[in-house]
């Protein structure tokens, strides 16, 4: 997605998706994550967790996976989204990784492995922090880096633990009216990855070995729950697919997506991903005519209207695009990145007259993103061009902080703090980033050479 995930958010620079340079990216998608958001709920509600205290993430990478890191995050590969056949399906990949979490699957390995993954996990754990932020090439160098995304053998799940899984998110699907089939279907489909060696299986078979006994055990019980023929709804099929073609769309070469969606092919999930193919392949006449009938079928879809705005800003033509960003944030006024967006094209224009309204959106942005660091960076842009070179400073203090440069967030924080009127929330947040960030004396003594170096 190359420009979806940037905003997908742009990364959380656009937003629908950004540019993707490299495999295993982090990427942000309003829209792909709401829709995982749907999925999961329920299921984390089911098994007695708070789903606002579990992370989802979405990588881009072709390969089918999904797994569970730092106790209550999980991350779903594009590619299994892009593989599956339904949303059921979907739904028992993640029903069984919110089993490891209720399980504390991870918890449970022995010392030895889990230091091993500290590393790994501590450069993801930056991955995360970067790609929250909205910092796609710092993310994707850092998780690139922690070579977790190439090889999970050391966080292999036992026989054990997968059937613990297994029968826990049987349970939550079956607690929340669903059927198990899509989590059978989906082993089933891939039983074949068994036969490979380890470093030939994808990803996900490789971390969660499969075994005919426990594919059996699972569909005996599929077949005597009361919900064994409960299926997704044509909306919700249709809701899938359309989301399979924006991500195929940003993700694959233009001339692949024109062969897997001909132009003869009218159906919404092929307009879609012709869209941004066509945007892909410098045609945004051409993109333009798909989205223009997209808008026409659906004129209350927010997501339309915020990939609209995307390609003419990434065009060049960012004083056309607020209208279609501030349609998006009429219809989904919610949803951060979208009002991210917003502010950015507008901040583009080089308008003074709507920088007012540009500072509204990244406030309410960071009220409920707090941690979005691109949001700091487009508002640090406000506040220096309204004279408020404090507030700037203390922006970018923010920024740095919220991707884990606590260096640069106490240089920062330290500059505004002395500017600031004393006893002002302003004042106080410096202090507290002063605080919390302030390094070691062995941190200071690197960062004092590092300016000598630098004079």
């Amino acid at each position: 997605m190359r420009a979806l995930f940037a905003a997908i958010a742009a990364f959380v620079l656009a937003s629908v998706m950004p540019a993707l340079a490299s495999a295993q990216t982090l990427i942000r998608d309003t829209e792909i994550e709401l829709m995982l958001r749907e999925y999961a709920d329920p299921l984390l509600v089911a098994a007695g967790l708070q789903p606002s205290d579990v992370r989802l993430y979405i990588i881009n990478d072709p390969d089918i996976n999904a797994f569970v890191t730092g106790g209550q995050n999980i991350f779903f590969h594009t590619g299994t989204i892009l593989e599956a056949e339904t949303p059921n399906m979907l739904k028992g990949v993640l029903a069984h990784e919110i089993g490891h979490i209720s399980g504390a699957h991870l918890a449970r390995m022995g010392d030895s492995q889990r230091a091993a993954m500290v590393p790994a996990f501590v450069s993801i754990g930056l991955g995360v922090l970067a790609a929250v932020a909205g910092e796609p090439g710092a993310a994707g160098a850092l998780l690139a880096s922690s070579q977790q995304f190439a090889m999970l053998s050391f966080l292999s799940y036992n026989r054990t633990q997968e059937s613990s899984a297994d029968q826990a998110g049987l349970q939550y699907l079956e607690a929340t009216g669903q059927s198990g089939n899509g989590l059978v279907e989906f082993f089933e489909r891939f039983a074949y990855q068994e036969a490979f060696s380890p470093a030939s299986r994808f990803p996900y078979f490789r971390s969660h070995p499969l075994s005919t006994e426990r594919v059996t055990a699972l569909r005996e019980r599929v077949e005597n729950s009361q919900y064994a023929d409960a299926a997704d709804s044509p909306e919700d099929v249709a809701h899938l697919r359309r989301l399979q073609g924006k991500i195929y769309g940003f993700l694959a070469r233009p001339q692949a997506v024109f062969m897997r969606y001909p132009p003869e092919n009218r159906s919404l999930e092929a307009r879609y991903a012709r869209s941004v193919a066509y945007y892909q392949n410098a045609q945004l006449p051409q993109a333009r005519a798909e989205l223009d009938t997209l808008i026409e079928e659906e004129p209350d879809n927010p997501f339309f209207y915020e990939l609209y705005g995307q390609m003419l800003f990434e065009s060049g033509h960012a004083e056309e695009a607020i209208a279609f960003h501030q349609r998006s944030v009429d219809l989904l006024p919610s949803a951060p990145l979208l009002r991210v967006n917003l502010a950015m094209a507008m901040i583009a224009t080089e308008n003074p007259d709507v920088l007012a309204p540009a500072r509204e959106h990244l406030n309410v942005a960071l009220d409920i993103e707090p941690d979005n660091s691109f949001a700091w960076y487009q508002i640090s842009i406000v506040h220096e061009r309204s004279g408020e070179t404090a507030l700037a400073q203390l922006a970018i203090a923010e920024q740095a902080y919220a991707i884990g440069d606590r260096g640069r967030a106490f240089q920062f924080a330290q500059r505004a703090q002395p500017e600031l009127q004393a006893g002002s929330p302003s004042w106080y947040r410096a202090s507290e980033l002063i605080s919390v960030a302030r390094p070691s004396e062995a941190e200071m003594r690197e960062m004092r050479r590092e300016q000598r170096r630098r004079q």
